[in-house]
């Protein structure tokens, strides 16, 4: 299978450690790095990934980082968001102190922290389904410092030796950049479209029976853009309404789940009690709302307000 459009590889470094980073892409890839300006920062390589299942051009974006903190807060930042949408890998590569206790220990430590915040509260932690490498370039013997602080953010530490040595531990395991492609190699590069996205909502349309006519309207539905609704619905009601089914679904689900009476339970004698049928009902209505607000998340602005408007008036024939 060719990946056409695959997720992306982040590799980053220590500003002092650039020559690290060009060795790094250089062998992992083949060919050095294009620096189209003075710096290494902001240029993109490619990494060519072929085994029996798949064969993928994955883009490689290399930055050079300065001060670790502010890196990882800019990649934080909500304006972030899409890039680290695609992010399929993320490759740190330093250079493995001498000695302990050292200002160059610190920095680098600082940098594996920063990159594993990114990584932890960025791209969702151990859930992730990408890979995170920790490439130490090196000759030291004692690395259990690195691996175990590495280890500490889920990322996986791999020395890279400058002198020619055994690409497999006494394990049979594989190491240095051998490792690091065979950790790679294994991942999923498979970038969700858009158009897949728009396809999985069309089937969860089909489900509910809201496709399209062979005139392109929507069977036995009118038109569910919320400012042209007949009954007077606008993008606030639809807003209003979904917020107060979710709520409602959210306290009734809990008081459900505890074996406690909820509100609405507790009113009885207005006769606004709700039975088992009725919670599942609700209940039944809000896996709908998340169906769609799922399958809907990589759509743009428009599409997504109109499959959310489908939903609620899906959800409003049942109330």
């Amino acid at each position: 299978m060719d990946i056409s459009n695959p997720r992306r590889i982040l590799a980053v470094s220590l500003t002092d450690s650039t020559q690290h980073l060009t060795r790094v892409i250089k062998e992992l890839t083949g060919s050095h790095p294009e620096q189209p300006s003075t710096s290494l920062a902001g240029s993109s390589h490619n990494l060519s990934l072929k085994t029996a299942y798949y064969t993928a051009e994955v883009p490689i974006w290399l930055d050079l980082i300065s001060t670790p903190s502010e890196w990882a807060d800019s990649f934080l930042a909500p304006e972030a968001k899409e890039v680290l949408e695609v992010l399929g890998g993320l490759v740190v590569v330093f250079s493995l102190p001498v000695k302990s206790q050292t200002d160059k220990t610190k920095a680098t430590r600082e940098l594996i922290q920063n990159v594993g915040k990114v990584v932890k509260d960025g791209l969702g932690g151990w859930s992730w389904d990408g890979v995170g490498l920790c490439l130490g370039v090196g000759e030291i013997d004692d690395v259990d410092e690195w691996e175990d602080c590495c280890a500490e953010w889920g990322l996986e530490f791999v020395q890279v030796k400058s002198q020619s040595v055994a690409s497999r531990n006494e394990f049979g395991e594989k190491t240095g950049i051998p490792r690091a492609l065979e950790a790679l190699e294994s991942n999923d590069w498979s970038l969700a479209s858009a158009d897949d996205l728009g396809s999985d909502l069309e089937d969860f349309e089909a489900e509910l029976g809201i496709g399209k006519d062979s005139d392109g309207k929507d069977k036995g539905e009118p038109d569910l853009d919320p400012e042209s609704l007949d009954f007077g619905f606008d993008r606030e009601d639809f807003a209003g309404l979904k917020q107060a089914i979710w709520k409602a679904g959210q306290e009734n689900e809990e008081d459900f789940l505890n074996g406690e009476p909820g509100a609405a339970d507790g009113e009885k004698d207005g006769g606004d009690d709700l039975n088992d049928e009725e919670i599942r009902k609700l209940e039944r209505m809000m896996v709908k709302l998340q169906a769609v607000r799922d399958t809907s998340a990589g759509l743009p602005e428009d599409q997504r307000k109109r499959a959310a408007a489908k939903a609620v008036a899906e959800v409003m024939k049942e109330l």
